[in-house]
This record gives structure tokens, C-alpha cells and sequence, in this order.
């Protein structure tokens, strides 16, 4: 029994050693809003909303993982202990009343505590600030237009550049635009979401910004954040006509 528990200490220190310096490598590397080679977690956070998600999301990264090694445990121990050779005899044992409440009752617990910041966290998204910025968002078959309905009819097409050379050193390929949508920082900007011909979401991971039809986000500072079609870009002032 030492020997396991031992064993298990071991593995469970090994992985978290590894885990924290891939973390930290990929954390290193990392572009605001973009992919990087081997990363394992969520892209870096750029609103407080996606700060919330990203928080949330390591702590049940770390319950599950608990769960998970608790319950590798005692598969093994049951595996040594009560195998055939080393227990020949069973035990003829069918019910515990103390045990069957403790697996039903702990679970219930664990989900609870889970409950309680995940609902916080959803209401906290939902929570809409007034907007100091609309913009629509169109989707097309192949590429967005965007439309800044506050500022008269200022309209454009954001088309994704498909030839490597003309992508600027800053654009991941198949990620970066022709005209990047641009949007005021630290300012709350509303977006309305359609299709012409097909139904879209759009969808900024760095700024938790995922709409089928209006939504909300916030560029806290400079920099571009890539969606799957189309590019953010936040800067000082909003484009003119």
C-alpha cells in the first residue's frame, strides 16, 4: 500500500512539472488573439470576461484531474487487493449504508460547488454594458462585411488573404484579412450578427466574443485578435469614410 501511494505521489508531481513548464513555454510565445505551436490551454485572455472563463476553466481542469487520479487509485488497489491470488476468499459483502450515501451524497456536493461560479460566470457574461460602439457583421459564403451603423454608411468587405506572401509578419496564415474590422480600446462594442446566404457566428476566443446574432466585447489594448474568418483589430481611434 505505501509503495502505491508512493507511486502515485511520484506521478502525480512528474505531471505537474510538465504541465506547468509546457504552460509557461506556450505562455511565453504567445500572440494576443492568435494560435501558437503546442499550446494547450486557452488563447490569452483580453477582456475580463474571457479573464472569468479562463479562471473557471483551470479549476475544473484541476477537480477533474483530481477526480480522476482518486479514482485511478482505487482501481489499483482494488487490482492488488482483491484479486484472486492475493484474496481468495471473498467477502460476501452486497450493501454499506455509510458508503452508498458518501458516493451519492459527495458527487452532489462537488456539483453544487461547480454550479455556484459557473452560474456567476454566465450571468456575468450576459450582463451587457450600454454600447459606446455598434457594429454589423455579415456574414457571406466566403468572407465578412462590416458595417459601423453609427457612423453613417461606412461600410467594407474583410476578405481572407489566402497568398502567404502578401500577410503581414503580425497575420497568422489563413487567419489574417485584406481589412481588419477596427475598434476603439477600452470601449464596450456591440455586435450584430447576420448571414446573405448562409447562417454565421462570429466569434473572437481572446475576448470570449461568440455570436449567432448580437453580442458584446471589449479591446482592453492594441493589437489584432483573429476569429476563424475574419480580423479584430484595436486601435485609437475608428476608421472614415
Amino acid at each position: 500500500m505505501l509503495v502505491f501511494k508512493r507511486m502515485t505521489a511520484l506521478a502525480v508531481a512528474i505531471c505537474g512539472l510538465l504541465a506547468g513548464s509546457l504552460a509557461d513555454l506556450v505562455e511565453a510565445s504567445a500572440q494576443l488573439g492568435q494560435p501558437t505551436n503546442w499550446q494547450m490551454n486557452l488563447q490569452q485572455s483580453a477582456t475580463p470576461v474571457m479573464d472569468e472563463i479562463v479562471t473557471f476553466h483551470t479549476i475544473l481542469l484541476w477537480v477533474i484531474a483530481l477526480i480522476t487520479a482518486f479514482v485511478l487509485v482505487l482501481l489499483a488497489i482494488i487490482a492488488v487487493r482483491f484479486n484472486a491470488k492475493s484474496n481468495p476468499t471473498p467477502s460476501r459483502t452486497t450493501h454499506n449504508a455509510g458508503l452508498e450515501i458518501a458516493w451519492t451524497v459527495v458527487p452532489v456536493i462537488i456539483l453544487v460547488l461547480i454550479a455556484i461560479p459557473s452560474f456567476r460566470l454566465l450571468f456575468f457574461q450576459l450582463n451587457m454594458p450600454p454600447a459606446d460602439l455598434t457594429v454589423k457583421a455579415t456574414g457571406r459564403q466566403w468572407y465578412w462585411t462590416y458595417n459601423y451603423v453609427d457612423n453613417g454608411k461606412f461600410e467594407f468587405d474583410s476578405v481572407i488573404v489566402r497568398d502567404q506572401a502578401k500577410l503581414r509578419p503580425d497575420q497568422p496564415r489563413l487567419l489574417g484579412v485584406d481589412n481588419e474590422m477596427v475598434v476603439p480600446v477600452n470601449k464596450t462594442v456591440r455586435v450584430l450578427t447576420t448571414g446573405f446566404e448562409v447562417i454565421h457566428a462570429f466569434a473572437v476566443p481572446a475576448s470570449a466574443a461568440h455570436e449567432v446574432d448580437e453580442g458584446e466585447h471589449q479591446a482592453p489594448e492594441h493589437g489584432s485578435q483573429q476569429d476563424r474568418s475574419s480580423g479584430v483589430h484595436s486601435g485609437d481611434q475608428l476608421p472614415k469614410a
